[in-house]
């Protein structure tokens, strides 16, 4: 592969850069976007490779499968190699590398997938995590990794890739190691603030900045940054129908086919408007952009310790993702920022955004530690270590699912080391170890598989009575989880002998059903990728006779990974008691939500908008709760009397879920 290098910022502090990786084992590389630092880092790390005869791969991590497979295409062509022979990359499900590659694009998950198998990560000479200032969860936990792997691999250089000045943090966390500053490629940017009218939603709004832009410049590619999909889908709509001339509207995700990725990256002739989640702020670089319109709107994952949820909410951007956004104009000529904002929200923004460890479930790390022996999550050396509060429910949420025992030293047990070794969350992988001993594993792989991505049905604007009307069959009126059953029964009438799936019908189903096709293959990917993960341990579990013994087998398997999510009817408040004082109310979208109401019910995930939210519910039986998890379950005797006849005392026992007492749910009285 030849290695040349394009008039870019980075590439003149080459000589810095490659000076830098002799000297130290860990470089932080700060660059402004557009500096070039994703494409050009790897071909230096490469050089001097090559310089030092050393013949490992070089891995480049990026936290989004859209830029770990875009960033391997783009550096194979400035190479002059094929994807897949010295430039390769490997995202869930699917790898395109050889006994050839030298550059490996990865997602940060692979790597740290890697480490289970390659506890020293020998194929690599050098690692660079790009991005680094996303500090998701994946990213920061590679880095306390890789902190303690430099001591022990002499031979290994680690770049630390960052577009924001944070890199003090990130240098001093690897000993003061050296930063190289790069600057940005840019010409002045005008900043507007666009304030929302009264009344005025945001597809409105959108409208209003990309007309502000179109009168300045009807012919420059202008870039909207939204907070999701569904955003983009209605204020795509909206932007189309205006009918702007000679333009089209290109919506950019991180879940974008192969098909509709390329068509980012390739020339139309026209002028195009991008419509963009947060993947375009820093992970993929859209050439040829004039202008920005950014909402100050962005989609983020918390997880709430005291409800157990994670759920996603739409918040301010932080000050640096900002300024990142603003950095996509102004490469090519003078641009214009236009903040659907005012100066006062600017400034009430925080200055970073917090760190996915500051909002995340924990468990599934605190697992992922112990099954590679790092030790304490408390004592594992973490940028900015997770709250006492969340480690805690973690271990709780552990101790809950029967994968760890012991107060002191706390060990795996058998469940733990099976659930360490699935793809999902630890809660997850319960149902699917409970499945197989209640004799219901597919009907739970089916199920678990279609809670790990994204909802499949669609109800585009303008069309929601129809795309209703088409899902109506695929309801259950006693559980969301049998829409996962139903619409696998339709998925599966397309499906060949050999396994395959016709594509073209399969696609003319999804349409009909206003289904996305793209989130249904994902869905068969993940579905099949579990199945190659879990092991079964022998015995195929008993034998299940009616459909009621299968519901109750079924449900009772995702009780195991969810206990606490239950609830109880209550009559004068009107709405669902659960465990720790939690009041709840069915959503509105689920099959439970009209009809019989259900006395007792399980709630997959509790959300909180304008009250709180169960979604993807169920009727359960409550003596369920008592045989799937008697240790979470405490006994209180009460009212006692003396029985003549028996000559004995007798009194009520009641069965609680919970700590028995307010937060507690009373699930049988006998």
């Amino acid at each position: 592969m030849k290695i040349e290098y394009p008039d870019l910022p980075v590439a003149r502090r080459r000589e810095e850069i490659l000076e830098a990786m002799r000297l130290s084992q860990v470089v932080v590389v700060v660059g402004e976007t557009g500096s070039g630092k994703t494409t050009q880092l790897p071909k230096m790390a490469v050089e001097l490779a090559e310089a030092l005869g050393q013949k490992g791969r070089i891995g480049c991590t990026q936290p989004r499968r859209l830029a770990a497979t875009s960033v391997a295409r783009r550096v194979a062509e400035e190479c002059g190699v094929e994807v897949g022979g010295e430039v390769g990359w490997q995202v869930r499900f699917t790898e395109v590398c050889s006994k050839e590659t030298r550059v490996k694009f990865m997602t940060d998950g692979i790597l740290l997938a890697e480490t289970q198998g390659d506890r020293q990560l020998r194929q690599y000479d050098t690692i660079i995590i790009d991005e680094a200032h996303e500090r998701s969860l994946n990213i920061d936990f590679l880095l306390g990794y890789l902190k303690r792997l430099v001591d022990r691999r002499k031979d290994l250089r680690v770049v630390i890739s960052s577009a924001t000045l944070d890199a003090g943090r990130f240098s001093e966390f690897f000993g003061s190691c050296p930063v190289v500053e790069v600057e940005g490629r840019t010409y002045p940017v005008e900043d507007v603030f666009l304030e929302e009218f009264e009344g005025e939603g945001l597809r409105e709004h959108v409208l209003r900045g990309v007309e502000y832009v179109t009168d300045l410049d009807a012919e420059g590619d202008v870039l909207v940054f939204l907070p999701g999909e569904r955003e983009i889908r209605e204020c795509a709509d909206l932007v189309d129908g205006r009918g702007f001339q000679n333009t089209e509207v290109v919506p950019v995700y991180a879940r974008l086919s192969l098909k509709d990725q390329e068509r980012v990256f390739r020339p139309s002739g026209k002028r195009r408007i991008f419509m963009a989640t947060n993947v375009a702020e820093t992970s993929l670089t859209i050439p040829g952009i004039v202008s920005v319109v950014d909402s100050g709107l962005a989609r983020v994952s918390r997880f709430s310790p005291q409800r157990q949820v994670q759920s996603l909410q739409v918040e301010m951007i932080s000050r640096a993702s900002a300024r990142q956004r603003r950095g996509r104009c102004g490469r090519v000529r003078e641009g214009v920022c236009v903040k659907l904002y005012g100066e006062e929200a600017f400034e009430r923004c925080s200055e970073f955004t917090d760190p996915e460890i500051r909002r995340s479930a924990l468990s599934g790390v605190i697992l992922r530690m112990l099954s590679l022996k790092l030790g304490d999550v408390r004592e594992f050396p973490f940028i900015d270590p997770p709250s006492p509060k969340a480690v805690g429910e973690g271990w709780k949420t552990l101790e809950e699912v029967g994968a760890v025992v012991g107060k002191g030293e706390v060990e795996l047990t058998e469940t733990g080391w099976r659930l360490a070794k699935l793809p999902v969350d630890p809660r997850l992988g319960r149902m699917l170890v409970e499945s197989e001993r209640r004799g219901v594993f597919e009907e739970v792989l089916i199920i678990v598989s279609g809670v790990s991505a994204m909802d499949v049905r669609e109800r585009p604007q303008g069309k929601e009575d129809r795309a209703d009307e088409a899902q109506r069959k695929f309801l259950d009126e006693k559980s969301d989880f049998g829409v996962f059953l139903n619409l696998w029964r339709g998925v599966g009438e397309f499906q060949t002998d050999k396994g395959k799936f016709q594509s073209n019908q399969l696609r003319r189903w999804c349409e009909r059903n206003f289904l996305s096709y793209r989130r249904v293959r994902e869905w068969l990917g993940i579905h099949a990728e579990l199945r190659r993960s879990f092991r079964k341990e022998g015995a195929e579990g008993k034998a299940i006779e009616t459909a009621a013994d299968v519901y109750a087998e079924v449900h009772k398997s995702i009780l195991a990974g969810i206990p606490r999510q239950v609830g109880v009817w209550d009559k004068e408040k009107r709405l669902y008691h659960g465990v720790g004082n939690r009041q709840f109310a069915v959503f509105p979208g689920s099959g439970l939500f009209k009809g019989k109401r259900a006395l007792w019910v399980l709630g997959f995930e509790l959300v909180e908008t304008s009250r709180l939210w169960a979604r993807k519910v169920a009727e359960i039986d409550p003596r369920w709760v008592e045989e799937v998890v008697p240790h979470l379950c405490r006994k209180k005797y009460h009212s006692p009397y003396w029985n003549d006849q028996q000559g004995a005392v007798y009194g009520t026992e009641d069965v609680v879920l919970g700590g028995g007492g307010k937060g507690s749910v009373r699930l049988v009285a006998r």
